[in-house]
């Protein structure tokens, strides 16, 4: 069980320290100067604890074994170790050194590292932040901020340094009121997620290699926590050595300092099948781009998983995302200020086809995936693609409080492009908004916790596959709708026909006019002309359109029947004189209300046509004048509504009485604070 106090209390130690760096360093280079520090002691105390497994393995066959040969046997085992070290320094000793050396044996320390952790220190740019951290006489206080914290994975394991460095980047990040979308995945939201893609693998009989993948994997904690899943299914040695061996983890991440902690977490842990890129995943890795693109384009994996950023705004790299739209994204761009689907879009091009066994994906979203984006719009469209494709098989409503720095209701979708027989255009929906407890202590904005009793519940849910009161099977068609847009001539109180005087806003041309007539049928113009012959004097024209003839040739008429000192003049002319005068002009017509209806799909209907006008003479009461439908059904997915229970409302006597009790407790305070 994860000791959240003391977790806590090492995060306070460091943010304590990160409090000094005030006035230094703004608030936003926290992470860039701490963090890295934070993961080389983490990867010093590891080859700490290396080395003297080492020392006494050797010391056993060779007891009295001179020290500095002891010394170079030991660099030289280190040396055949996934990361090492070839200098002698660690960064107590650094700090033991003269004041004056601290940066030179500092460089010559992180310099020393093998290539892997030298990537990670790049990515990191670390070196450009040493060189501020001397600037700043920071540099021996940030070392000695950690140089004796025991980070050992036998007080820390993996996931308690997760923890730990996710809850400083909360605290970062909240110093620099700055909120990225990015929200670290609690635990048991992971393991809830890989427990529903069913990951077909037994540690103790498999031979095939299964493929993992993550399109933002961030820190690497669905992917590190997946293959946790499986090892514990592990009742042996070899079963243990199988997981190693033919679970491949797969992954991309965009930031530079998560790139590099999920790679130093991965070779930490000991990891030899990973595959970690740095790079964006929904662009293209292609040379006329300089931004390093998908690097795992054209592969397939076995299962795919994700948290991608909620809300992540792709404006900065419109450009190169378009490359991908008539590919990946099937023709349809989101908003961009909202690339949540790109992400599951990115996914679903990498499954397998049936033929090769298929793919699984479990991914998490905030709400707006589900209903952002109405018929024939991206969103829509993605939905519709996903669900006429038959690759949604489960969608799962999380309780809220349960992210670090969000408190939002989130929803975990399952897809497969194999589902069985039984599962064929069927999607369960489970509510496991009350499957939580409160947790003993907050960490920042998580409150709740799902426990493994809750997990199980939502496994029994997802198992059964039944309608509850809190799973509900629907048909992918009942996410379907048809967007209709519909001409109606609005009534009076008295439910008499209304007729409107409004300005004719646009230029008085034959085409708009002919638009207009199009939609009301026959107006009448109301043109009032300020008189050029009579101060102080209008010319009215008033005449009844029809579309027979064209506008300009009514007016023309009109103004010659009232105008008598243009009679004589030619169209042109008029036309000319027309466009030169002041003039005010409206139009009486039909007051017509064009609006959208949303119109449930209904399987069981054979005549479309019929359908709809069935549902429109229900729903308006008006003589409907026209409608039209959109050329796509709409799709959109609304879980709250499927579970929506009414309840009735509080008795106005019931708040009236609870409304006095607060007054004459707000009462009796004042009463108490004036006898102070």
């Amino acid at each position: 069980m994860i000791n959240k106090e003391r977790l806590e209390n090492l995060t306070q130690e460091v943010w304590k320290g990160a409090i000094k760096l005030r006035g230094k360093f703004k608030a936003k280079d926290y992470p860039s100067v701490i963090l890295p520090m934070i993961m080389i002691r983490r990867i010093e105390c590891v080859l700490e604890e290396k080395r003297e497994a080492f020392k006494n393995a050797i010391l056993a066959k060779t007891p009295n074994i001179d020290n500095e040969i002891l010394q170079k046997r030991i660099k030289i085992q280190e040396q055949n170790e996934p990361f090492y070290n070839k200098s002698n320094w660690i960064l107590k000793g650094i700090l033991d050194e003269s004041a004056s050396q601290v940066e030179t044996n500092f460089r010559d320390y992180i310099n020393s590292y093998s290539s892997n952790i030298d990537d990670i220190i790049d990515k990191f740019d670390y070196r450009n932040w040493v060189t501020q951290m001397v600037k700043a006489s920071r540099l021996s206080s940030i070392i000695q901020l950690v140089a004796e914290e025991d980070l050992s994975p036998k007080r820390l394991s993996n996931i308690e340094m997760g923890y730990v460095y996710e809850n400083l980047l909360q605290l970062f990040s909240q110093d620099d009121a700055k909120d990225t979308g990015e929200h670290f995945t609690p635990r048991e939201i992971i393991r809830i997620m890989v427990d529903l893609m069913e990951i077909d693998f037994d540690p103790e009989t498999a031979t095939k290699a299964i493929s993992i993948y993550d399109p933002a994997c961030g820190t690497g904690g669905m992917l590190s926590i997946a293959k946790e899943h499986l090892a514990d299914k592990a009742k042996s040695g070899k079963a243990l050595k199988n997981v190693e061996d033919l679970v491949l983890l797969n992954g991309q991440e965009l930031l530079p300092q998560n790139y590099a902690l999920c790679k130093a977490d991965m070779i930490i842990k000991g990891e030899s099948h990973v595959n970690i890129t740095h790079g964006n995943s929904l662009i293209p890795e292609i040379e006329s781009i300089d931004e390093v693109g998908d690097l795992h384009a054209g592969s397939e994996f076995d299962y795919m998983i994700s948290n991608p950023p909620f809300g992540v705004d792709w404006s900065e790299y419109k450009n190169h995302v378009e490359k991908l739209k008539d590919s990946r994204y099937k023709g349809y761009l989101t908003p961009v200020n909202d690339g949540a689907l790109l992400f599951l879009m990115t996914m679903i091009e990498k499954m397998k086809p049936k033929e090769k066994g298929g793919s699984k994906i479990a991914i998490l979203f905030n709400g707006s995936p589900l209903s952002n984006g109405d018929a024939t719009q991206s969103e829509s469209e993605i939905r519709r693609y996903i669900l006429e494709h038959n690759l949604l098989d489960t969608i799962v409503m999380l309780p809220d409080q349960m992210f670090y720095n969000t408190g939002i209701y989130t929803y975990i979708w399952l897809l497969s492009n194999h589902k069985p027989e039984s599962k064929k255009d069927k999607v369960l929906i489970i509510n496991a908004r009350q499957q939580f407890e409160k947790e003993p202590k907050s960490f920042g904005n998580k409150r709740n916790r799902i426990t493994n009793e809750h997990r199980r519940w939502i496994n029994e849910q997802f198992e059964n596959r039944t309608e509850t009161e809190h799973s509900k099977l629907f048909h992918i068609k009942d996410f379907a709708y048809h967007k209709v847009e519909v001409v109606f001539w609005q009534e009076d109180e008295n439910g008499k026909q209304i007729w409107i005087n409004e300005d004719f806003e646009v230029k008085l041309s034959n085409a708009n006019a002919k638009k207009r007539f199009e939609l009301y049928g026959d107006y009448e113009m109301l043109i009032d002309i300020v008189s050029p012959f009579e101060k102080n004097e209008s010319i009215p024209i008033h005449f009844k359109y029809d579309g027979k003839k064209p506008m300009e040739t009514m007016v023309v008429e009109q103004i010659k029947k009232k105008v008598h000192e243009l009679k004589q003049d030619s169209a042109k002319e008029i036309k000319l004189w027309f466009e030169q005068r002041s003039k005010a002009i409206s139009y009486y017509h039909r007051h017509y209300i064009v609006d959208n209806e949303y119109i449930p799909f209904d399987r069981t209907q054979n005549d479309k046509k019929a359908f709809i006008n069935a549902f429109l003479a229900k729903e308006i009461d008006y003589q409907i004048i026209t409608w039209k439908e959109y050329d796509q059904l709409g799709y959109e997915i609304l879980p709250n509504k499927y579970f929506y229970k009414y309840q009735e409302p509080i008795p106005s006597d019931d708040l009236i009485k609870e409304f006095w009790k607060l007054e004459e407790e707000a009462e009796k305070l004042l009463n108490e604070i004036r006898e102070l």
